[in-house]
């Protein structure tokens, strides 16, 4: 038998918690906060990924602190969807600003277990009060574990177990794609690379981002697609294939769930709790057996 264990989140690297340590919800409090201000340095200090999406709606976790202050010990972060298409694919919605994605969700090692559920389900209220024009919520879970430069694993990979426990509706995998992996096992986002690549707004924060890993700088006039091409021919960058993201949906009205008939409704993922390396998701054929 396995002991249930509950994901935490310090300094980019994954802690885990026994779930026997349940929170206090009268010492806990939910509101909206200020992306840039607040959510933003939270989720570069604490999650693996260290980077915010596109947030159309920022929430916060707060604990009862020292002297009676409240603390920000969880993020949950609402973004616009990796692309529109993922919208009616997911959905089933056709106008794509009526769906967004769970893009950021970090929770402090300080709290118990049950503190996921306890912060997403108020901020699906809060979300709906303060983006009514939103009527589901796209969630991701990446089943493939990573490792950085020591041999130490910094994210475990998951299958969304949180999510199903929430009632959603599992509706497949996101399309599989290949990854650049930085030296210390980090995937370079495919955004980032798409505004290096055709020199989008944004492109410089992202080459920084490169650059402060241990990239070489790129030569003065170099083209941003052939500096990308040399740090895969150098070793710096490697590629790496990904299956494909655990795809989740929430509908939050009548309305979206009647267009949630459109999209498939799938058994729900099992972890391979054997899996030490690559997708931890449990192939359909066992998982049925087990």
């Amino acid at each position: 038998m396995f002991t249930t264990r509950t994901q935490r989140w310090r300094d980019r690297r994954c802690r885990w918690i026994p779930n026997a340590s349940e929170i206090d919800p009268a010492r806990l409090s939910v509101d909206v906060i200020d992306t840039r201000l607040h959510a933003a340095p939270f989720v570069k200090a604490h999650h693996y990924a260290a980077s915010m999406p596109v947030a159309r709606l920022s929430i916060g976790l707060f604990a009862n602190g020292k002297g009676g202050r409240s603390e920000l010990v969880g993020v949950c972060v609402f973004s616009h969807p990796v692309n529109n298409a993922s919208v009616p694919k997911t959905a089933g919605l056709t106008d794509p600003r009526t769906a967004c994605d769970l893009g950021r969700l970090v929770i402090d090692q300080s709290q118990g277990g049950n503190a996921e559920s306890f912060l997403v389900s108020r901020a699906f209220r809060i979300l709906r009060r303060e983006k009514p024009e939103i009527l589901s919520v796209i969630s991701y879970a990446d089943p493939v574990r990573r490792v950085d430069e020591g041999g130490h694993v910094f994210l475990p990979g998951h299958v969304g177990g949180l999510y199903a426990v929430m009632g959603s509706r599992y509706v497949g995998r996101s399309s599989p794609r290949t990854d650049l992996i930085l030296p210390n096992g980090r995937p370079i986002s495919s955004r980032a690379v798409s505004k290096i690549r055709n020199a989008e707004c944004g492109q410089r924060y992202a080459m920084d981002d490169l650059v402060r890993a241990g990239a070489r700088p790129p030569g003065f006039g170099e083209d941003r697609a052939a500096w990308l091409t040399d740090l895969e021919r150098t070793g710096f960058l490697r590629r790496q294939r990904h299956p494909g993201c655990h795809a989740y949906l929430f509908p939050l009205t009548r309305a979206a769930k009647l267009a949630a008939r459109k999209v498939p409704d799938l058994a729900y993922p099992v972890l391979d709790r054997r899996a030490l390396e690559g997708d931890v998701t449990l192939p359909p054929l066992f998982a049925e057996a087990a």
